[in-house]
Formats: C-alpha cells, structure tokens, sequence
C-alpha cells in the first residue's frame, strides 16, 4: 500500500496490529512505548518518532521501503 501521509501509516500499523490480534497494550508492553504513543501513531499523528514508528512497524512485521517515482 502507497503511504502519502501519517494517516495513512497509521491505518496500516492499526490494520496490521488487529490482524495479528495484538493490542496496544501488548505492544507496549513489549517495546515499551506508551500505549499514548500507540494510539497517536494509529491515529496519524503528525509529530510522532519516525525511529519509533519503524520498530513498530517491524514488530509487526511491515517492511518500509521508499522508491523514486518513476
């Protein structure tokens, strides 16, 4: 899926997340990031860690690539 913005890549880490039947709580309790930081990031917002949002991201197994447009 083409992310264009933070909304974007938190409908994707939520959508990945649910499907793994993990919750925030697990997830923070596992990285221990907020489940605050959680929700902002799942919810797109603007200022959340890039840093951050790739370990979740591939805690969930998501690969993050970026491509020139061609």
């Amino acid at each position: 899926m083409k992310i264009t913005n933070s909304l974007s890549f938190g409908e994707i880490i939520k959508k990945r997340r649910k499907q793994l039947g993990y919750t925030q709580k697990y997830i923070s309790d596992f990285t221990g990031l907020s489940v605050s930081f959680l929700s902002d990031l799942e919810n797109g917002k603007k200022t959340i860690e890039l840093d951050k949002s790739l370990t979740v991201a591939n805690l969930l197994g998501l690969d993050v690539e970026l491509n020139e447009r061609g």
